[in-house]
Order: C-alpha cells, then structure tokens, then sequence
C-alpha cells in the first residue's frame, strides 16, 4: 500500500487542521495508508524517503535547513509533493530550496477574495480531463513561478485592483519534476469550504495521484 505523509500547520486563517482532515479523506479513498503530523520536525525524518506522497499544508512558519534539506533529499530521490494555495505555495518564504523544488511562491493576491476565471490550457492532460474553464471565488494568486513548470491552468487578471498587471496570464495548476520526484501544485483552495468546488477537488486530487510514487 501507498503510504502519503500530510504536514499541516502554520497560519490558521487557512485552516490547516480541517483541510488536512479533507485531503486525508481523499488520499485514503485512493487506496493510500495516510500519517498526519504537525510540525515541521517531520520532515526531518529518516522515513521521510519511504513515502510515496507528501503534501505540505503550512503557510508561511520556518523551516530548519536539516528539515527542508532531506525533504527536498527525498524528492529528488523520487518520493512524490504536492499541495496546494498557500499550505504550499507561500510556505517557509526564506527557504529558497523549498521555492526551487515547488516551482513558485506566492507574493500577492490583488483585491483580496474575487471572483476571477480558471482557464484550462492542457485539457488533454489526465488532471485536466473533462475539466472545462470555470468560474471561481477566492484569492486569485500573483505568483513567482519557475518557468520549467508544466502548466495545466491559467487565470488572467483583469486589473481592477493593481492595474500595472492588467492582461497578465498567470498559472494556477502545474505540474514540474524535482529530480525523480513528481512535483504538483494547485493555488486553488483558500480556506476548507472551497474543496465543495468539484473542479477545485477534482484537480487536487488527480494531482496528488498523479505525483505520488507508484
């Protein structure tokens, strides 16, 4: 069996506990045997490398150098991330090997919670499949993104609420290798109640699949 390791913690206002719980749910209805730690000190561990999954869900909080250095070690190695929003996309901002191996960091939501559109670039992907554009009401992340990422979905923003970035097309759905290791990301996903958005879930979960090792 599969074995997915879930960190949670960090800033509450992303209700790290409750998302945990979903994302737990959904993993073990994937067949995964699921183990839920929180704090940073997991990553650390020697059975790290064991995993098949890990996905991260704690915004912002540190992250020791030997912590983020096996995680990123276990990765290469082939051990599969993913995780999405701020639970991974604006985590540890002064650890810059984890930014690396993510393939982003978060630096701005303009306007706060919006309704903006999600516009599918590789419907033919197996995320994607099925998964037309979709409308969406949460915070529409400006991201510093590696452009090696495989982008499976955009947004582009308008500029109402910073108009020097109006017309930017910005990904929100990618998937990138970190040595062996499979790497996926959604921005979607602000606080638990989104996971009632079916294309929200759809993605995450197919995309946590897809990254972890077989």
């Amino acid at each position: 069996m599969r074995e997915a390791l879930i960190v949670w913690g960090g800033w509450p206002g992303h209700e790290p506990e409750q998302c945990a719980a979903i994302v737990a749910g959904m993993l073990r209805d994937e067949g995964f045997q699921v183990h839920l730690e929180n704090s940073t000190r997991a990553f650390a561990s020697p059975q790290l490398s064991t995993m098949s999954l890990i996905v991260p869900i704690f915004t912002m909080s540190k992250i020791e150098k030997d912590e983020v250095s096996n995680l990123s070690l276990a990765v290469r190695e082939g051990t599969g991330l993913a995780g999405f929003h701020g639970g991974m996309g604006d985590a540890f901002r002064e650890a810059v090997e984890y930014q690396f191996m993510c393939g982003g960091q978060w630096v701005a939501h303009p306007g706060n919670i919006i309704d903006y559109r999600v516009t599918v670039t590789r419907p033919d992907d197996p995320v994607m499949q099925d998964v037309g554009d979709f409308d969406y009401r949460s915070e529409q992340y400006y991201m510093h993104v590696d452009p090696s990422n495989e982008v499976l979905a955009t947004t582009t923003f308008s500029g109402e609420h910073a108009p020097w970035i109006d017309g930017v097309v910005m990904p929100v759905v990618w998937k990138r290798r970190h040595g062996q290791g499979r790497v996926f990301y959604s921005s979607l996903g602000h606080v638990a109640k989104e996971f009632d958005v079916p294309q929200m879930r759809t993605i995450l979960r197919r995309g946590m699949v897809w990254a972890a090792r077989e």
